[in-house]
């Protein structure tokens, strides 16, 4: 009895301290928000006016699991986001019952099944595309879909790794971003596409110049295939790479040849390019320098200010032409970018991508010009929408970040990624298992083009860059729907529309 009786005295003796402590605690943050003149609800409602802040930043949370439904979020819903989740596990991706998207929203494509299409055995199998054939070293790209630009620094060590090894698994390219050719970029044995961004790092000298011996060192890795001149992204037109120095470790720093710890800020173009006839000339001597295809990456605002780069083409010939364009649309993607840009500036890529294939067509450049279509691109539909317009092959970074782990966080401009998809913190780092997550990089790969081909396939076609904009509706404010060529007929008279 007297033993309990001293339990109890302890735990209420215990209580009581709490209690103490918790109004002291309580007090001290009445006066500290009372005499801080920063926040009116914090000074005007004392400790309870600190809620406000906590639930504005658990809210995004609680709706992403619990009050929006499968298809309200952005950037990405979850029925984007769990197709992905289940394709990266390599099981079945069918449903029941019916399906759960809204097809009377203005701009949803549908596609056109034929009446009479191929046998099952006459399967849409996807054919290899030639790009450069006036490179030394031309590249014989054997699929539709690969990796959009990620850097080494703005995605982490295991993350690239995975990529590299899923890339290599899966037949597809892989594009380094920006951020120069890590060893974790050549772990798997891919094909790589290298980008040279503003900033040129991995090939810049001491005054962030190119750097020609170093890009022919680039160059001679069998790896590398192709070379990509970044204009601009889709989520900060106008504006470099922003990495905060938090990510710039010391081999981020090595890599691409800054200072250790230093936010790393790409200039908003290349110096060297002022104009479109330099851009040709700036292409022509990478393309001279390594052997490999090389082409640019860019956003629009209007098809017409690019009518004065064809026209250049045409004066001087096919040859001086960019062996391939990447369009990345409004609505891409980056680890960090001021909102008025990631909101506000550049074509989305549904409007951007047609216009951009036109303007090649037009001036008769379609077999040697070949377009590459970035941004939101994560689902079969979305990819067999871009090839549907024009586009020879699609790349994605948000997909595939997806089949990484990713949670849509929206952690990625801090070192805080709970998945350990663009963080450096090795806690962080440590949940992304390579030998688990290459495996899904691979299979949700295989799964897009796959069902790209069953697209295909219904729609009558023998190869899915054998679609055409006839092959697909677009739905309009008045909830009917009209098939693209009507909308943005072709521009290419040798196949029909």
């Amino acid at each position: 009895m007297s033993y309990a009786m001293n339990a109890l005295q302890i735990l209420a003796l215990a209580f009581v301290l709490v209690l103490g402590l918790a109004a002291v605690a309580a007090l001290a943050l009445f006066v500290l928000d009372k005499s801080q003149s920063a926040d009116a609800i914090r000074r005007n409602y004392p400790v309870i006016g600190r809620f406000r802040g906590l639930f504005t930043k658990l809210g995004e949370f609680f709706r992403q699991y619990f009050f929006a439904m499968d298809r309200e979020e952005m950037p990405f819903n979850r029925a984007q986001r769990d197709w992905v989740a289940h394709a990266a596990r390599g099981k079945g991706n069918t449903i029941a019952f019916g399906s759960t998207r809204n097809l009377g929203v203005p701009g949803t494509p549908i596609f056109v099944p034929a009446a009479f299409p191929p046998l099952d055995d006459q399967f849409a199998a996807t054919a290899p595309m030639q790009i450069g054939p006036h490179a030394a070293i031309p590249y014989k790209a054997k699929s539709i879909f690969n990796v959009s630009g990620m850097s080494y620094g703005a995605i982490s060590r295991p993350a690239v790794e995975a990529l590299s090894r899923g890339a290599a698994k899966a037949g597809i390219w892989l594009n380094t971003g920006e951020g120069g050719l890590s060893p974790y970029h050549l772990k798997g044995g891919c094909d790589i596409v290298y980008q040279i961004g503003t900033a040129k790092y991995g090939v810049r000298d001491a005054e962030g110049r190119l750097d020609d011996e170093k890009l022919r060192e680039m160059a001679a890795n069998p790896h590398v295939r192709m070379f990509e001149l970044k204009l601009a992204q889709g989520a900060k037109p106008g504006k470099g790479g922003i990495l905060p120095g938090a990510k710039v470790d010391d081999e981020v720093a090595r890599i691409r040849g800054i200072p250790r710890g230093c936010d790393s800020i790409s200039p908003n173009r290349h110096r060297e390019v002022n104009d479109y006839g330099e851009l040709l000339d700036f292409m022509a001597h990478i393309r001279e320098v390594t052997g490999k295809p090389t082409g640019f990456k860019t956003v629009i605002g209007s098809s017409d200010a690019w009518a004065e780069f064809f026209e250049l083409i045409r004066e001087r010939g096919e040859e001086s032409a960019p062996d391939f364009i990447t369009i990345d649309g409004g609505d891409g993607g980056t680890g960090a970018a001021p909102m008025p840009l990631m909101d506000l500036v550049g074509l989305p890529l549904r409007e951007a991508l047609p216009r951009m294939v036109d303007m090649r067509d037009r001036h008769g450049l379609k077999e040697r010009i070949r377009i590459v279509a970035s941004g939101k691109l994560v689902n079969p539909g979305d990819v067999a929408w871009a090839i549907c317009a024009g586009a020879d092959f699609v790349t994605s970074a948000r997909g595939f970040m997806f089949s990484l782990g990713c949670i849509q966080a929206l952690k990625c401009n801090r070192n805080t990624c709970p998945t350990g998809v663009t963080t450096h913190d090795p806690r962080l780092q440590a949940g992304l298992v390579v030998e688990d997550k290459f495996e899904k990089v691979a299979h949700y790969a295989r799964s897009v083009i796959r069902e790209v081909e069953t697209i295909a396939h219904s729609v009558g076609v023998a190869e899915p860059r054998l679609m055409r904009r006839r092959h697909v509706r677009i739905v309009q404010g008045d909830g009917t729907s009209v098939p693209m060529n009507k909308i943005r007929p072709s521009y290419n008279p040798a196949t029909p529309s």
